[in-house]
């Protein structure tokens, strides 16, 4: 019987990857907003992708990402001790020099044309725009903290006043564009707003300002995007969304987060889909698995269905809920005891490119066959590499079609992308996440 679901599983993925590559663009409607015949497809660009990773924007055009993609969130941009939007190239502080001052040369760049140096928008914000220019129904939106620069996010929504003055500081920086020296400059490359604290009133990066009220001024915090993106709106005439990045941990969504009062403000929400587990512990296990696992060590544990349970069972629409997909893997070496190693013990961390522990997809799928063996748990819907010491837990395209899937029959809203530029260069991912979405 296992043989037999093996065969099975691997014919549906030949057939997949078949599909895949002979599949259309698939084209969003207009403004960038699915109805609900669709589905949302938002993939993440790192302003950092430039450089180690050779990601640049045009290569969302010429692997066919961008017309399968109905958003872009740009990640990511800082939030001042002030509490303000704000754009600074100094060390830790940002990359101005990434966001629109870089000029790209013809070869990087989306229409094939070199930036002047000294242009009035150079750089990713401008290849943005290009990119837009091709796809004009791609929706692109500024993702504000990240788990780097949420330090101060408390700080910009302490107070109704702090909370005007951030939400005005972001719609005129990255909205109306008005870059430092340059005003108006970047004008129409972003179209709303997504919000990325991790987290409120909890535990994100070592020196984060956390404060008990954060679970509620979160949510007057949206109120006041909301109102001012609305007020906005009125003079563009066009709707301009608001999102948010949504933890995994239930003990997370109960102590930051006013569950059905945040989707009254939200066009909807992207759910943290994967770091369920990684190198910080020591043993291998899964990081993204539709279920949890049987056998798992640890009780309660995460899986995808209890991120986007845990949401559903605090109020949230289910039509409202994008689930994050992860176009990297999470490893450990030094792993004993035999089998598949599946919860073996683990020295540490495996090495990797450019952090010990994370490896993007398009490395790890050349390990299949060279050393490393593919293992599936269908049921619980995720897989890993093993070669008898170090061990890759990562979405292949039979995950993320199973996980498209699991969306279309839970009656979610689409599917998030952390990030684009793990993929392979025929875009094999997100060309995956087009297909199982696509409303045949």
């Amino acid at each position: 019987m296992r043989q037999l679901r093996h065969r099975r599983l691997t014919a549906v993925v030949a057939l997949a990857t078949l599909l895949i590559t002979a599949a259309p663009p698939v084209a969003a409607s207009a403004g960038g907003r699915t109805d609900r015949a669709g589905y949302h497809r938002v993939g993440y660009f790192t302003q950092w992708g430039i450089y180690g990773r050779a990601f640049p924007v045009k290569k969302l055009d010429t692997s066919g990402a961008a017309s399968r993609l109905t958003h872009l969130n740009y990640a990511f941009g800082n939030v001042s001790e002030d509490g303000r939007c704000y754009l600074d190239g100094g060390p830790g502080e940002g990359d101005a020099w990434a966001d629109y001052q870089r000029p790209v040369p013809a070869e990087e760049s989306v229409d094939g044309v070199a930036d002047a140096p000294g242009q009035a928008l150079n750089g990713n914000f401008g290849q943005l725009a290009k990119l837009k220019a091709r796809h004009p129904d791609l929706t692109v939106l500024i993702s504000l903290g990240g788990w780097s620069w949420s330090t101060y996010f408390s700080n910009a929504a302490l107070t109704d006043a702090s909370r005007k003055a951030f939400v005005a500081s972001c719609i005129d920086l990255y909205l109306k564009g008005n870059l430092p020296g340059a005003p108006g400059a970047a004008a129409g490359v972003f179209d709303g707003i997504d919000l990325d604290w991790e987290w409120p009133n909890w535990d994100g990066e070592p020196g984060n300002i956390i404060r008990p009220q954060d679970r509620e001024n979160f949510t007057k915090l949206l109120a006041e995007f909301r109102r001012q993106l609305d007020a906005y709106g009125r003079t563009t005439r066009t709707h301009h969304p608001l999102t948010a990045f949504l933890p995994a941990n239930p003990a997370t969504m109960d102590a930051g987060y006013e569950g059905r009062k945040i989707f009254k403000y939200l066009d909807f929400a992207t759910v943290q889909g994967y770091d369920f587990h990684g190198g910080w512990e020591a043993v291998a296990n899964q990081q993204s698995a539709l279920r949890v696992p049987a056998g798992s060590p640890d009780n309660p544990d995460f899986s995808v269905e209890v991120a986007v349970d845990g949401w559903i069972a605090r109020g949230a629409p289910r039509d409202k809920l994008v689930l994050g997909i992860p176009y990297y893997g999470r490893g450990w070496t030094g792993v004993t005891g035999g089998g598949n190693g599946l919860f073996g013990p683990a020295a540490g961390p495996a090495p990797a490119t450019f952090e010990a522990g994370y490896e993007d997809y398009k490395k790890l799928k050349t390990l299949a066959g060279n050393g490393y063996t593919v293992h599936r748990d269908l049921r619980a819907g995720h897989a890993w590499l093993f070669d008898g010491t170090t061990f890759w837990t990562y979405d292949d395209p039979a995950v993320v079609l199973q996980k498209m899937l699991y969306i279309r029959r839970a009656g979610l809203g689409g599917a998030m992308i952390w990030s684009l530029d793990g993929d392979d260069d025929n875009a094999t991912l997100t060309k995956t996440i087009g297909l199982g979405l696509t409303t045949w």
